[in-house]
């Protein structure tokens, strides 16, 4: 793809505003930048807290440790962590820094705190809404659609910022309706290093980092090691050991940031770790891995365009696929091989569902990495699933809308089942 070609700038922005780092799971990271923010707005700490969630932030709040909060999980405790030590300015690393002093605050603000959690539907899948009150004074703020996209600040009865909420749109990012797979291969195969660099070298860096750590640490339900003990340590082994390593570090209080893709750090893992992993086995040169992981990335977040960002279909599926494309890639393989292994792939695991994120999280990606895998060695053995096959369609591009269908429409209600299994209804 030229430069003069209107979408490759697109593609650059897509990149940056979607791999951008994270410090824990991101519904609660998201909670405690609402919470902060409306702290900040505050102007003091406050003495009660409502916390008003749709039933898919609850879902994605519920189980998960929070960081730097000495293992403190759910709700309350990512608003806490929000009020007592967040910097809203820092966004998805909004607790990325916390004294022992503040761990230690954030555990006597829950002791003595009023704080309600209401399930709220307003037709959105994404919205939190925290309002902070402190004797007669009180500030709101509310997020929807996605982590970071504030759309209402107020104070008092003083509304200080409004923006507009058309539907479930992602209104001020990139338009991905300009995603497909031909071009996606054709930016991927052509880009300027120079102008995505930055972008992947700290995503290769942090993501393997964490992956390294999950190895060595004793995190969740150790799935990265026990894929390892109980495989070996060849490359398919590997690849899915480190892509589950990092989310066992994750889910369970690891305190190093990643770099997330579609808004999930375990997405933006899956997407990545895999990748590293085979290139790293290959030998190959820094180009191609940077040529590989932009390949994987956009190959996951135009699959998660026409799913959400939440949703009852998990994510991992996407990412793991995406990876199993830029794996293929790395193996010498073409366009064409590139996206017979995604169909593939897609194939083998859509439907895996998503309850919310923990430590089984893991287990998951390693399966969605593995299917990506098994799609590649499919498809250089001559095998393919075909149009006609269950939810698969002629074509990848009909295939990934028919997905999209899928975990967007088709899993709305099995989204709120979920939710009423996990909250006790």
């Amino acid at each position: 793809m030229d430069k003069t070609n209107a979408k490759y700038d697109i593609y650059v922005q897509t990149l940056r505003e979607e791999l951008v780092p994270a410090m824990g799971c991101t519904e609660p990271i998201a909670l405690a930048y609402a919470a902060a923010k409306a702290r900040e707005i505050l102007g003091e700490i406050p003495d009660q807290v409502l916390i008003e969630a749709s039933g898919s932030i609850i879902k994605n709040v519920k189980s998960v440790i929070v960081p730097n909060t000495n293992h403190l999980k759910g709700i309350p405790a990512a608003a806490a962590a929000g009020i007592i030590a967040g910097r809203a300015d820092r966004e998805l690393e909004v607790i990325a820094e916390v004294s022992e002093e503040q761990t230690r605050q954030m555990q006597e603000f829950l002791d003595k705190t009023e704080i309600t959690v209401a399930h709220v539907d307003n037709g959105m899948t994404f919205e939190i809404v925290v309002t902070v009150h402190r004797k007669d004074s009180y500030a709101k703020v509310r997020i929807v659609n996605y982590h970071t996209n504030i759309v209402l600040v107020e104070k008092d009865g003083e509304v200080l910022l409004r923006r507009p909420v058309l539907g479930e749109n992602e209104e001020g990012l990139t338009d991905r309706s300009l995603l497909n797979m031909k071009d996606i291969w054709d930016f991927a195969m052509t880009v300027d290093i120079e102008d995505i660099r930055g972008i992947i070298r700290t995503q290769i860096e942090y993501n393997s980092a964490i992956a390294e750590e999950g190895l060595r640490g004793d995190y969740g339900a150790n799935i990265g090691s026990v894929i390892l003990d109980t495989y070996g340590e060849d490359i398919r082994s590997r690849a899915k050991a480190m892509a589950a390593a990092g989310s066992d570090a994750r889910m369970n209080g690891c305190e190093l940031p990643v770099i997330i893709n579609s808004g999930s750090g375990n997405q933006g893992m899956a997407c990545s770790l895999p990748v590293i992993a085979y290139a790293k086995e290959d030998h190959k040169s820094e180009e191609e891995l940077y040529r590989a992981l932009v390949l994987s990335n956009l190959t996951a977040i135009h699959q998660k365009t026409g799913i959400g960002r939440l949703s009852a279909y998990c994510g991992a599926v996407s990412a793991g696929a995406a990876a199993g494309a830029a794996i293929a890639y790395l193996c010498g393989g073409d366009y064409r091989a590139v996206v017979h292994t995604l169909v593939n792939a897609l194939a083998i695991v859509s439907g895996m569902v998503c309850d919310g994120a923990k430590a089984s999280c893991a287990a998951k990606i390693a399966a969605s990495v593995d299917a990506g895998i098994l799609g590649y060695n499919m498809f250089i053995r001559g095998q393919q699933f075909y149009g006609g096959d269950g939810i698969v369609m002629k074509g990848v591009e009909a295939t990934i809308q028919s997905v999209g269908r899928l975990g967007k429409e088709g899993m709305k209600e099995t989204n709120e089942e979920i939710i009423r299994i996990m909250v006790g209804e």
